[in-house]
């Protein structure tokens, strides 16, 4: 692959001033922890670069037809499905309570998280620039994985609070319409699905950024999205409720960043060349050498 556009991508790179080499090491890594999340912040804070982004009526079209898909289902899918969970047999139950374990945000916020704090540990003003460029852009890009999942996964775990939509079977008896808003209370916190948020944002957002792992990544958000209604913890209105949110919050943070210069070019939303694997490995290279 090519290299990462230097133009909009160079915006992560540590202009800090001269002197390190006379600080100790964990100095010289909390010091770029420090700076390089500054300039993070920064970047994605600072006023929009381009106007005029194209619109997204696909995403409209899609968003309007996912929403009425939930009403239909609340009508005459939800308890038709509930009864078809308790039904099956023990062992896909068993099967379904293991593959849903794989939606828990963790399993993409750790990991996100952990990246960018080594990136922004080890990028050095004593790096060649090409070699600054290379980790800005991995930044850029795990950064957006990690805010696309973590942001609409926050306001799911509010938002389904205050809604108050039973879960399945609450109460001894199925009941898609059965509400208490505002309870603030796990039973009562069905709608919409986090599971299905987290597994739907993360394919959709690494699937943006690295093209070729989409079809993997979209039989991931499917194997989630029917775990949950197979485990009996949510409605299929839910998982599809759980997806709007996801497919909402994602192109609002992709639209952000291309107005910002990241990941994303501004005229088309499409994802920037990214560092290919043998750039990014010498860059790590170069980094942890230099920290000797």
């Amino acid at each position: 692959m090519n290299s990462p556009d230097a133009r909009c991508d160079k915006v992560s790179a540590t202009p800090v001033e001269d002197g390190v080499d006379a600080r100790s090491v964990p100095e010289r890594v909390l010091r770029n922890l420090r700076t390089n999340t500054l300039i993070a912040l920064r970047a994605l804070l600072r006023p929009a670069r381009f106007a005029g982004l194209p619109h997204s009526f696909g995403t409209a079209v899609i968003v309007l037809a996912l929403m009425a898909a939930a009403v239909i289902s609340m009508l005459v899918l939800d308890a038709k499905a509930v009864d078809w969970a308790r039904a099956e047999p023990h062992w896909v139950r068993a099967a379904f309570e293991e593959i849903t374990q794989f939606g828990l945000s963790g399993w993409f916020l750790f990991p996100c998280g952990f990246i960018l704090l080594v990136l922004a540990a080890l990028t050095s003003p004593r790096l060649p620039i090409a070699t600054q460029a290379v980790l800005a852009a991995l930044g850029e890009r795990v950064g957006f994985v990690f805010l696309t999942i973590a942001l609409p996964g926050l306001f799911v775990s509010i938002v389904k609070r205050l809604i108050g939509r039973a879960r399945p079977f609450v109460g001894g008896h199925e009941d898609p319409f059965a509400y208490v808003p505002f309870a603030w209370n796990p039973a009562y916190a069905s709608m919409p699905s986090g599971h299905s948020t987290t597994a739907v944002a993360a394919a959709l957002a690494i699937g943006a950024i690295w093209p070729r792992t989409r079809a993997v990544m979209w039989l991931y958000a499917a194997a989630i999205m029917v775990s949950r209604v197979a485990v009996v913890a949510h409605h299929p209105s839910d998982v599809i409720g759980g997806a709007v949110v996801a497919l909402i919050g994602t192109r609002l943070l992709q639209r952000a960043f291309a107005a910002r210069g990241l990941v994303f070019r501004a005229d088309d939303l499409s994802a920037k060349p990214a560092p290919s694997p043998g750039r990014i490995a010498t860059a790590l290279r170069q980094a942890l050498a230099l920290r000797n």
